[in-house]
């Protein structure tokens, strides 16, 4: 599994990339994701803007190797974090949080229950389908629930065909979205979510998410 090398790339301090079908190259964030030693001060506060949301049992959605969900476990917060990477869930696993191996879009544990459901470093493009995961994070939280969700400022919404690459090996295509703040307000309406505030900092955008009750025409808080 391409991922799997990355990350273990990553954890030797190589580089990766994201390539997509109209020949563009870049270089993956992977310092930011492995979080540590690895992280700028700067990634860090980010970091740590986005996870104070947090403050109940929460569900880090494609946790990757697991810096946020250490983090939440290290304040206390009841977290579990899920990755397709086997070697992604390991390194969360070693470092202190736990994780499990799955897909996100399959039935998780706790279901209708989570206080929180964290989509970090643009992790609401998995599958490429941003409105089907808003709908699939809404299933996952309790009715007094929020999603924590990374978007973008400059964009507005649009899905492309990408894969990684390492210094060795490339991986199979597969879709990915882009969604910027306006179009997030508009994704979240649909699920049954309702923007409660969104902050900056160090260029990247979090939003939370509450659950709305329709019935009642109010904030389900």
């Amino acid at each position: 599994m391409i991922a799997d090398d990355v990350y273990r790339r990553g954890r030797a301090g190589l580089p990766s990339w994201i390539a997509d079908s109209h020949g563009r190259r870049t270089p993956l964030p992977i310092a930011r994701w492995m979080g540590g030693t690895f992280a700028t001060a700067a990634d860090i506060r980010s970091d740590e803007a986005s996870i104070a949301f947090c403050t109940g049992p929460t569900l880090d959605l494609g946790c990757g190797p697991g810096r946020l969900t250490e983090a939440l476990t290290r304040a206390g917060v009841p977290a579990l974090g899920v990755d397709s990477s086997s070697v992604a869930v390991e390194m969360t696993n070693h470092r202190g949080g736990r994780a499990m191996q799955q897909d996100i879009f399959s039935a998780l544990p706790g279901a209708g229950q989570w206080s929180h459901v964290l989509l970090a470093d643009g992790n609401i493009g998995i599958g490429g389908d941003p409105a089907a995961l808003l709908a699939t994070v809404r299933g996952l939280l309790h009715e007094t629930g929020t999603a924590i969700v990374e978007s973008a400022f400059e964009i507005d919404d649009r899905t492309t065909t990408v894969r990684w690459e390492t210094g060795e090996s490339v991986g199979e295509w597969f879709s990915w979205a882009s969604v910027g703040v306006n179009a997030l307000y508009a994704l979240a309406v649909a699920a049954g979510l309702q923007v409660r505030r969104t902050i900056e900092s160090n260029g990247r955008v979090f939003t939370e998410l509450a659950v709305h009750n329709f019935e009642r025409g109010i904030e389900g808080v």
